[in-house]
Parts: structure tokens; sequence; C-alpha cells
């Protein structure tokens, strides 16, 4: 493998390459399965066309060789590594949109179809950045990509060394830190999540770490009603968030 080839990532699926043409990113090269020329691949052969983007038809067992998922639709776009941001770039977002600050920080979430939804979720709820750990979590990847449906073009992802610097970072900002923990006694809609604000979702199986559950302001649950006591990491933020949506516009 050559070196261009290690440091090169790929987007898979029509509408994750759809949504990676309509962003900024740089595309070094687009794959098309031969034969496969109706529907949206149209419009992703004149999107890149126009931004001068070479296409490179190949056959069917080819692109499934290169796949890194399932689903690819036939498409595939080749492209630099994710670029991460800072989080003094996520806050100037917020200012950009004269909005009070809207983070998400997920505490070890290590599955990349997780990664992918929640990515899907927060764009679609005006979230403006999301802060994750650089060890122990999922990275930015084809599969992430694909499950958030381009969303991850148009998100701004900070990774940080230590979540709990970043979170004293935050509040001296004047962020409030709200995590989410199964044992705490508030509910979620119980809660004031308006205001410049970080929502902490903690991993698949352990919730959120220890010190991370100390460094937040106030904690809160989600009621459950069966027998199995847990949601999904993507679920859980969903609700959470769009909790904060339906209060920040109430506000």
């Amino acid at each position: 493998m050559s070196k261009n080839e290690e440091i090169e990532d790929q987007i898979e699926g029509r509408n994750a390459v759809i949504e990676l043409l309509e962003s900024d990113r740089d595309i070094n090269k687009i794959y098309i399965q031969s034969g496969e020329k109706h529907g949206s691949i149209y419009k992703i052969i004149a999107m890149a066309k126009e931004r001068k983007i070479l296409i490179s038809q190949v056959d069917k067992n080819k692109i499934n060789q290169m796949a890194q998922t399932e689903n690819h639709q036939g498409v595939i776009a080749i492209v630099p590594p994710f670029s991460y941001v800072e989080v003094e770039d996520i806050l100037e977002e917020a200012k950009k949109r004269q909005e009070d600050s809207f983070i998400l920080i997920l505490d070890g979430i290590e599955d990349v179809h997780n990664l992918g939804s929640i990515i899907r979720t927060a764009e679609t709820a005006g979230v403006h950045g999301i802060i994750i750990p650089k060890r122990r979590a999922a990275l930015v990847n084809s599969t992430v990509a694909k499950v958030s449906a381009g969303a991850v073009e148009h998100m701004k992802i900070a990774r940080v060394n230590n979540l709990n610097e970043t979170i004293k970072q935050l509040k001296e900002e004047g962020l409030w830190i709200c995590g989410t923990d199964m044992d705490t006694k508030t509910y979620y809609y119980d809660q004031n999540l308006t205001g410049s604000i970080a929502i902490v979702i903690g991993s698949e199986g352990f919730g959120m770490s220890r010190l991370v559950k100390e460094n937040c302001d106030f904690l809160v649950k989600i009621p459950m009603k069966g027998k199995i006591t847990s949601l999904n990491a993507s679920v859980s933020s969903g609700i959470v968030i769009y909790e904060a949506v339906k209060q920040r516009n109430k506000k």
C-alpha cells in the first residue's frame, strides 16, 4: 500500500456522496459501478464534473472489493482523512449563528453506527459541534459517514486529549454541562436545557466515566418503564437533544 493510500478515506452510498459533493471537502476521485446510470447517479456525475473531480467506472466485483460497507449503492468517493476542528471552532460557530452554544460531548462512544446516528440527529437539531476523546472512542470513517446520511460533512467535530479539561474550558466560556445518568433523580424534561449548554452522552456499556460525571453541573435521566433498563446511546442522545431544542424554541 502506498503512502497516499494509507492516508486516504472513502465515503460510500449515494446520499452520503451527494452531501459530500455539496460540502467544501476535497474529493480525490469517485468510483461508480459500471452500468449504474439511473436516478441519483446522474446527479452525482453532473456534480462531480462541475467540480472537475475524476470519475472512474469500475465493474461490480471491483467496487464490492473496495467497499467498507455493505450498502455502497454503486458509489465510492475517495477523500482525504476527515478534518477535525478545535473546540474554539465550535464555540465560534455558535457566535457566528448568534445563538447560545449547543454542544454534544460523547464520552467513549465506540460503535461507529451509534456515532453516525448521533451525528445525523445532532446536525438536524442544530447542534453547533460534537466533542469526542482521542482514545477509546469511534473515529469518523466511511461507515460513520454512511450512517449519518452525509450529516458528518456539515458537523464540526473536535477530538480532545482530556474530556475533563475540555469540560472545564467550556465552563469558563459560560456553558452548563448536562450529563445523562440512570442513577439521578431528575428527568430530562424537568431540567432547564436552555442557554449555553453541553450535553454529555456516556458509552454504550458503562455510561459516563466517574470524573466526567463529577464535573457535570447537573444530571438527567430518561424514564424507563419496561424490563429493559437502558437505551441505545444514539436513541438516548436524540431524546435529550430534542428536549433541548423544544425548550430553546420556546425561549
